[in-house]
């Protein structure tokens, strides 16, 4: 049995765009292993290209924006999210080579495909956890502030805005509230990674503070743009439930964790605490007959 030209064209053209985001990337790359790592990556796809090129001689055609896209999400976005991104994208192709293999093909063919899905399955996937990236090497640090900041600072700003009703006294108390409790969990996981006998404490500290920061920033933003206290809340929650998308999206493709388990816990906990601290608010305020 022949395959059609056009499948052939397809994978072509997938094999071709991932030796050129791969080759482009190890010449960008200023670690040197890594540089190497994704050298042989693209050798792959390059060798997978040529076994195509004996069934259809023809130079194939590429979706440059697509090259180019996954090349500056790997860059800003981290070396290892990038490739493993692009990876998912290319389970499409290894899925429809297995489709493939289901017909009467000639053997030599048939062993090529089966090779190309292997090399997918096993060599590729070997090379990119090899990737060493500061990045992920921090991640429980950048967890670890996140989490903190959104917990507590969603539930101090659900707290403080139904016993204070004044949007710019609730982001002021929330930003020093935030901003100190920053400088505090990184001074934390500083003590707890030195005592531990890690020499990248330092690092791991300022990795803490600086999530911390940024979701203090983000959750309080609302109350300094709003004059509504309730639309500052409702905006502030939102965010939240953002940032933990975008992040757990993140992580979930970076370290193969579970996207849905991660979000929802994280979500549910942070909107659980925001709750019972709104509830807490008017209960105080209540008790305290505070007037603002």
């Amino acid at each position: 049995m022949t395959i059609d030209k056009n499948i052939i064209r397809k994978f072509m053209q997938e094999e071709y765009e991932g030796y050129l985001v791969y080759k482009k990337l190890a010449k960008l790359e200023k670690n040197l292993e890594n540089s190497k790592i994704l050298d042989n990556i693209g050798e792959e796809e390059l060798k997978h290209l040529e076994t195509w090129k004996t069934l259809l001689n023809e130079k194939p055609k590429i979706r440059i924006f697509k090259v180019w896209f996954y090349i500056f999400i790997a860059r800003f976005l981290g070396l290892t999210f990038g490739i493993k991104l692009m990876e998912i994208n290319e389970d499409k192709g290894k899925n429809a080579y297995l489709e493939i293999l289901k017909n009467n093909l000639d053997k030599d063919l048939a062993t090529n495909i089966q090779k190309m899905i292997d090399d997918e399955d096993k060599h590729e996937k070997l090379l990119i956890n090899m990737i060493n990236e500061e990045k992920l090497d921090y991640i429980g640090s950048i967890v670890l502030g996140l989490n903190d900041a959104l917990v507590e600072l969603t539930g101090t700003l659900a707290g403080l805005t139904f016993a204070l009703k004044n949007t710019k006294l609730i982001a002021m108390s929330g930003l020093i509230t935030g901003i100190a409790a920053s400088f505090s969990m990184a001074a934390s996981e500083y003590l707890a990674t030195k005592a531990e006998g890690d020499d990248d404490a330092l690092k791991s500290s300022i990795y803490t503070g600086i999530a911390y920061i940024f979701t203090v920033i983000i959750l309080a933003l609302p109350y300094l743009v709003l004059k509504s206290y309730s639309s500052a809340l409702i905006l502030t929650l939102i965010f939240a439930l953002l940032i933990i998308l975008v992040f757990n999206f993140y992580i979930s493709i970076a370290k193969d964790y579970n996207f849905i388990h991660r979000f929802l816990e994280m979500a549910l906990l942070s909107m659980g605490v925001a709750g019972l601290s709104f509830i807490i608010g008017i209960i105080v305020k209540n008790l305290l007959g505070v007037e603002i």
